[in-house]
């Protein structure tokens, strides 16, 4: 079996790539040298352990002798995990965008000169051409061809490219003053126009959660009592929960929706997903006091407890996939369905209920005449509780997805806030207690560990900014004043570690990637970090560091003002701060 340099790493998601034919290397000086040595062309693929469609090109093209020994005879080839390195896979993605105007994704694939300037961005690719689309094959070969005939070219190419990711940065700061009144009335309007009127949620197919969309106009509303920011939250949020994005059965949302409906998901579940959305449905249960969310926070909280919580603290995801086939374990299939459900003592007209409440029929919603659970709006049977159960059961007979071991700073502190949110002080409290034990250690803060590893990766932009807030909504629910006060140090070691120039990093390694406002996967830390410094002001009466933060903010003020609903996390803090 061929082995190549992962067998090192500590990451699941590298370790599951570390007996492909390809010789992966991580993202290191040693990698990168090795490229400038032997003057190589790099090829850079970003994924992670729980994204379907990275074991798909795995399966497909580094799994493949023929796409490995073409990648061997010319690149150099770097895998990483992107949950190890958010701030190297913003940056690409950002590159990915300039040069396709379109979002990225994952699996990202990035082809670089020796030097690291890129040639190529994409995300999946099928190992042949296929409708159009150039395969993964032939883009190697023709770009290993162009680069040994024509580096002319190429390095044209690569300075263009360069020149266009500096413009871009300096296009970030604009600043100018920010008009609370019309960025509020502006993100209402933005987020209504592309709203989905028929299914709820915003846009199309692929059709994201959003959470912090809502959040921000849960703000709004409870600021400026705009009832339109509260129906199209709670419009959009009960559409979810009813929906096949929400795993019916054992409680828990998965990453996105295939569809514009709700029905069909890819099944990952992100501790991060679950962790804002917990949140966002707390405080919506907190406004408009109908149980429907409550239970749906508690359903999700159980369902992270149960799968996800290991020695205080929680993993970072669970795949899609299970014994090769995507969703087996969520879905059912109608008899076996059935026939459970009667064996479980339930009546015919009993079990019907429950099918039907679950939309379990005979032709099936997902492949292969399976049924996704979702909910059709019919009342609750009355043996409702008994029938999960059941079915519950029913799905122990396929294995559960890969769950990746990852601890990760940043996510866990995202769910003690959500936590802190939905009332569960106490276990808050636990989980914001065993991940500074874990993960502050002689005071220097980690950006992750995995179970039975070692603290070796130095936290990040987003593990302070979102420790601090959890700290911070610690302080708010306890009063306990030591939260407060390594709030206070934290803050100050950020600012000093990432802040240089006017201007906030994602990191301070070498590699350093500017961090910006805009909310991506989840909210962005570099809004939240400024949310914190407000907060903090707040509290201590500080109006130099008041200035400071609206300072920072302001900096993005143009973007702010002329895409308000780009920046949902920056205009929560518009909303409560100025």
């Amino acid at each position: 079996m061929h082995t190549n340099a992962l067998i090192h790493e500590d990451s699941p998601y590298l370790l599951q790539h570390a007996h492909n034919p390809v010789d992966w290397m991580a993202w290191n000086e040693t990698s990168l040298l090795k490229a400038k040595e032997e003057n190589k062309l790099i090829f850079l693929s970003i994924g992670y352990s729980t994204c379907h469609w990275c074991h798909v090109m795995e399966r497909e093209t580094f799994e493949d002798e023929k796409s490995a020994q073409l990648l061997n005879a010319s690149y150099v080839s770097i895998k990483v995990d992107r949950e190890e390195m958010p701030d190297l896979d913003k940056y690409y993605q950002d590159i990915h965008y300039l040069l396709t105007k379109r979002s990225g994704g994952w699996p990202l694939s990035i082809i670089m000169t020796p030097s690291q300037q890129v040639i190529f961005a994409g995300t999946y690719l099928p190992p042949h051409s296929q409708q159009g689309r150039m395969g993964f094959r032939e883009l190697v070969g023709l770009v290993t061809q162009k680069f040994e005939t024509d580096i002319h070219s190429v390095q044209k190419s690569a300075q263009s490219i360069e020149a266009a990711i500096k413009q871009y940065e300096r296009n970030l700061e604009q600043r100018q003053s920010i008009n609370a009144q019309a960025v509020m009335e502006a993100f209402v309007g933005n987020v209504k126009a592309s709203y989905d009127d028929v299914s709820k949620g915003i846009g199309t197919a692929p059709k994201f959660p959003h959470a912090s969309t809502w959040n921000a106009l849960l703000d709004i509303y409870a600021k400026t009592h705009n009832l339109e920011a509260l129906y199209l939250s709670e419009d959009a949020l009960f559409a979810m929960a009813q929906g096949g994005i929400n795993d019916q059965i054992e409680g828990g949302f998965y990453r996105y929706s295939v569809d514009e409906a709700w029905v069909i998901p890819h099944f990952e579940k992100m501790l991060y997903t679950n962790a804002e959305l917990i949140e966002v449905y707390a405080k919506l249960y907190k406004l408009t006091c109908k149980s429907h969310f409550q239970d749906v926070v508690q359903k999700s909280i159980e369902a992270m407890d149960e799968r996800f919580l290991k020695e205080g603290l929680y993993l970072s995801a669970s795949d899609a996939d299970s014994e090769g086939e995507e969703g087996k374990y969520f879905v059912f299939k109608y008899a076996q369905a059935k026939e459970a459900l009667l064996k479980g003592e339930l009546s015919e007209a009993e079990a019907k209920a429950v099918m039907d409440y679950f939309g379990i029929t005979k032709f099936g919603n997902f492949e292969h005449q399976s049924t996704n659970p979702i909910l059709t709006c019919k009342e609750k049977p009355a043996r409702l509780d008994e029938a999960i159960a059941i079915l519950k059961e029913v799905r122990q007979k396929v294995a559960y997805p890969f769950i990746d071991t990852k601890i990760l700073t940043a996510w866990n502190a995202l769910m003690v806030t959500a936590l802190f949110e939905a009332g569960k002080t106490e276990k808050a409290k636990s989980v914001l207690d065993s991940l500074l034990k874990s993960l502050h250690v002689n005071g220097i803060l980690y950006h992750q560990i995995v179970l039975g590893g070692s603290l070796k990766v130095e936290a990040l932009l987003e593990d302070y900014a979102f420790v601090i807030e959890s700290l911070l909504r610690g302080y708010a629910h306890t009063k306990e004043s030591h939260y407060l006060e390594l709030a206070k140090q934290l803050s100050s070691k950020a600012e000093q570690k990432f802040y240089k120039e006017q201007m906030w990093y994602l990191s301070d390694k070498a590699f350093r990637a500017k961090a910006v406002l805009e909310d991506n996967s989840y909210k962005s830390s570099l809004s939240t970090m400024i949310k914190n410094l407000f907060e903090l002001a707040k509290i201590e009466d500080d109006t130099a560091l008041f200035i400071r933060a609206r300072d920072m903010l302001e900096s993005f003020g143009a973007g702010i003002q002329k895409y308000a609903h780009a920046y949902p996390e920056a205009v929560r803090v518009i909303t409560r701060y100025m």
